[in-house]
């Protein structure tokens, strides 16, 4: 469904981040982008979702595709039309607007007013609390319900592929629990396509099917989820444990070489 090509991306004709980035996500799967913060992971989503050209990046080599269709030059509203939804990294709801109508602008390309109040109801059984907490003003919502409205928000624009910026960022662990489970309860039920951004690799690899790993703008690793749980440089650099299972100190791993 979506194909990256040996992208590469910079800001502002100078700043060069991503350097041949190659990567899919097929149809109904759950896709994981793994790594350290700094490695160019929003800003592989910003390329796809067209919003690299806000912050005056651009691709300057390689292709984005998305079933068959090249899109790495078409604007976002064009992308967001074809069902490739972001949420961005840092929870952006609209602060002035309640719950309920922040969900309401997921919507907002839609005709169908039957099948927006079908939906709505929807996103309240993915997430009880919002309906709770539908008349609230987001911007006095908590962290986690934040994060909750952003994801059902993105749900509420029926997306064929939904990319999710780091959605476990600040939140307490029984709550990323509780997410990860919506979001992979998601994906099982209505067949979305989901790429999620993580540097909370467990998380991410215990929903995903398949998974990349990116160091300084470059994939420099990827293979099932299951493949990479069990691979001994995930584990002791990104995970943090070591072959016997005990943790890391940061002057160990940040001397880390990756195996060959």
């Amino acid at each position: 469904m979506l194909k990256l090509n040996n992208i590469e991306v910079a800001y502002l004709n100078v700043i060069r981040v991503l350097h041949g980035v190659s990567l899919n996500v097929p149809d109904g799967a759950i896709v994981a982008l793994l790594g350290a913060n700094g490695a160019g992971k929003s800003t592989t989503l910003k390329a796809i979702s067209g919003l690299l050209r806000v912050e005056e990046g651009e691709v300057t080599d390689g292709s984005i595709e998305w079933n068959g269709e090249r899109i790495d030059k078409k604007s976002a509203e064009y992308i967001g039309k074809l069902g490739i939804i972001q949420a961005l990294e840092g929870r952006h709801v609209f602060e002035h607007l309640n719950a309920e109508e922040n969900l309401m602008v997921g919507a907002f390309q839609r005709h169908d007013r039957h099948a927006v109040k079908r939906d709505l109801e929807m996103v309240y059984d993915y997430f009880p609390r919002l309906k709770h907490l539908r008349h609230n003003t987001a911007g006095y919502l908590s962290g986690g319900e934040q994060q909750m409205l952003v994801i059902g928000r993105a749900m509420m624009a029926t997306p064929k592929l939904m990319m999710l910026d780091e959605p476990s960022l600040g939140l307490a662990p029984l709550l990323v629990d509780e997410i990860y489970n919506i979001i992979q309860r998601f994906n099982s039920e209505h067949k979305t396509s989901v790429l999620i951004v993580e540097q909370n690799v467990r998380i991410a690899l215990s929903i995903a099917h398949y998974g990349y790993v990116m160091e300084n703008g470059r994939v420099v690793l990827d293979g099932t989820a299951d493949y990479l749980k069990n691979n001994e440089d995930v584990k002791e650099f990104y995970i943090g444990l070591s072959v016997m299972g005990t943790r890391k100190s940061y002057r160990e791993v940040k001397h880390y070489k990756r195996r060959k």
